[in-house]
């Protein structure tokens, strides 16, 4: 496999508030078991990279290590998989709701069938 479509550099992390505020007000939203996910869509079809972010909230999780082990695993389940979908500069955000840890494979399983259906509808 090649190396560099495995990997996750910082030019496809989406960052900044307005980029994420206009992604929740104007862009689709979905949700399986543990994930909910939004992504939008630019109009044109350029070749760019496709920007990603995820949340996992304080409410169920109080303490800083769990939040960011569900954060690795789930930035992780996107690196392996993210080649599902085409590189157009697609926003996309997951936010975890489940209220306990989810094992990784899960978290993969749920990612893969996300992606596909984003790609579906492209």
């Amino acid at each position: 496999m090649n190396e560099e479509r495995l990997s996750f550099p910082k030019a496809e992390k989406l960052c900044g508030k307005t980029a994420v505020t206009a992604l929740l007000s104007k862009g689709h939203k979905g949700a399986t078991a543990n994930l909910r996910y939004y992504y939008q869509v630019p109009e044109a079809a350029e070749e760019k990279p496709n920007l990603f972010l995820v949340s996992v909230p304080k409410r169920y999780f109080k303490r800083a290590v769990k939040r960011n082990l569900l954060k690795r695993r789930i930035r992780e389940a996107y690196r392996l998989n993210k080649q599902i979908l085409p590189k157009r500069g697609i926003k996309l955000m997951f936010v975890f709701t489940a209220a306990e840890l989810v094992d990784y494979h899960t978290l993969e399983a749920e990612m893969q069938s996300v992606l596909q259906k984003i790609a579906e509808k492209l």
